[in-house]
């Protein structure tokens, strides 16, 4: 009924987190309702992540984000995966790809194939047989086209400066009516009967009230820890990093469409290529490492110049206990973190602002609707896990503490079984909620050396030779096209040049 649709939300908080929820909320609930997004420019921006999963070009599509706008707004550049060095083994290098190896046959996945030919004593990898692979290697970048060529076979996504995209939606945002207000939060008033939030007491002494508010004020969780003692399930001893250190640097290195993460004794440090500047950070566990020590690995491996003093960021790998309780909603670092080795921070916002979308509450704040959000962003939460997990446990190393902890550690049992199935016979455990598909198991499992000990049998329907042709022919397509994209600059400069 009318009298019960909500028609204040609060947003405590900006930042990449705050402004996506208040665009999102703003384009799709037009007028309806107030939005009232409160920061302070005192608090400054956390900006780990700058890259993304593809997943962001569906968000700002759903926006009318004008794309090349955008990317010349935001300083970005083109993603097609991300390069895992030193992981496995020092030395071994692969890329997670935004698309498929080759193309399935006969209700077959296509690196059933490629695992018969590998017992056969081909040596090719299965990387060879992905476009994004092969294009992010030349330093080539084109867009996907519709149809079945090659060119349908993979996605892409965003390296951007995380600096800059709050304030790009904030000027979408505010066009569309939603209003901000410099301030701290200092008290959140709660009401007797049921402990709902009930409104918020600035610096400045003004009260903002509000039927939902959504928390995005970062690691703190200022309503829905600190007010309303939510809980934290801490996921350290599966993921020990726990701090990074981070510091632009000037572009040595040519354009290339991909992140790069290279591990490192306590941890791993991340590349990434923006057109004015080169984002890096190294993520490190402090039980393994110094802060000091941490901060010179990082400086020691850069490309260029810093130009900026490194800063610490300190964390708790985990999530809250329930990212919806009562009438507030945590979205962003005060929902949980996990570090950033897969660009998942944005797409986990992103996640939770389209099911508090989908599941909008009117004031009753229907309990099955929080039920079924909590459980939703709940298996979220819990997949990511694991396949970040399994980039540490996946290992062979043995030349630090780090890596002797993670690659001998208990994981969790939804991970074991995944891992034997893939180990045992080249099965992806399939599912529909989670952001990583068959092919990024994939990419992982075979990338870390975990190779099945036996492939489908289906697959000996085709002949060898017929198994041969065909892999020859899908890797013949995959660098023929590579090599006739354009580099990778020259395409970002074509894409954006009309804007800039």
């Amino acid at each position: 009924m009318s009298e019960n649709r909500i028609r204040q939300i609060a947003i405590v908080g900006g930042g990449t987190a705050g402004w996506m929820t208040a665009a999102a909320l703003a384009a799709k609930l037009k007028k309806s309702c107030q939005i009232t997004l409160i920061e302070s420019a005192e608090i400054g921006i956390v900006g780990v992540g700058e890259a993304t999963v593809p997943h962001i070009r569906y968000f700002n599509g759903s926006l009318g984000i004008d794309e090349a706008e955008f990317m010349a707004r935001t300083k970005a550049t083109f993603k097609l995966g991300i390069e895992f060095r030193d992981w496995a083994r020092i030395g071994d290098a692969y890329i997670h790809p935004f698309g498929e190896f080759g193309r399935g046959l006969n209700g077959v996945d296509f690196h059933q194939y490629w695992l018969k030919r590998r017992q056969l004593g081909d040596e090719t990898g299965i990387f060879e047989y992905s476009l994004p692979v092969v294009a992010s290697h030349a330093g080539r970048f084109t867009f996907p086209a519709p149809g079945n060529s090659v060119l349908s076979t993979f996605g892409y996504a965003y390296h951007f400066d995380a600096t800059l995209y709050a304030p790009y939606l904030r000027a979408y945002a505010e066009a569309r009516g939603v209003r901000r207000i410099e301030g701290i939060v200092r008290d959140v008033a709660l009401r007797g009967e049921d402990g709902f939030v009930e409104s918020l007491l600035l610096d400045n002494g003004t009260r903002i009230e509000a039927d939902l508010f959504v928390d995005c004020s970062g690691f703190r969780g200022l309503l829905i820890e600190g007010a309303l003692k939510t809980g934290y399930e801490e996921w350290k001893h599966w993921l020990p990093c726990d701090r990074a250190v981070a510091v632009p640097c000037e572009t040595v290195e040519h354009s290339v469409p991909y992140t790069r993460s290279s591990a490192h004794d306590a941890g791993w440090q991340w590349r990434i290529p923006l057109q004015h500047r080169v984002g890096n950070g190294y993520v490190y566990a402090s039980d393994f490492v110094s802060d000091e020590r941490a901060r010179e690995t990082l400086l020691q491996n850069l490309e260029g110049p810093a130009l900026a003093e490194p800063r610490v960021l300190r964390f708790v790998t985990g999530k809250r206990r329930k990212q919806w309780n009562r009438n507030c909603v945590a979205v962003g670092l005060a929902s949980g973190f996990l570090e950033p080795l897969e660009s998942t921070s944005i797409y986990l916002i992103q996640a939770a602002v389209t099911n508090l979308l989908e599941l909008f509450p009117d004031k009753t704040f229907d309990s099955d609707g929080i039920a079924e959000f909590n459980r939703v962003m709940e298996i979220e939460y819990d997949r990511v896990r694991d396949f970040l997990i399994l980039h540490y446990h996946a290992t062979e190393r043995d030349d630090s503490d780090l890596w002797n902890y993670v690659r001998t550690m208990p994981i969790p049992d939804s991970l074991a079984y995944k891992i034997a199935l893939f180990r045992e016979r080249g099965h992806v455990v399939k599912y529909k909620t989670g952001m990583f598909l068959d092919r990024s198991w994939q990419a992982v499992y075979l990338g870390q050396r975990i190779i099945p000990e036996r492939y489908d049998p289906r697959v000996d329907a085709l002949a060898p030779a017929d198994i041969d042709r065909y892999l020859e022919e899908t890797k013949d397509i995959v660098r023929r096209a590579a090599n006739a994209m354009p580099m990778h600059d020259v395409c970002l400069g074509h894409h954006i040049g009309a804007v800039q």
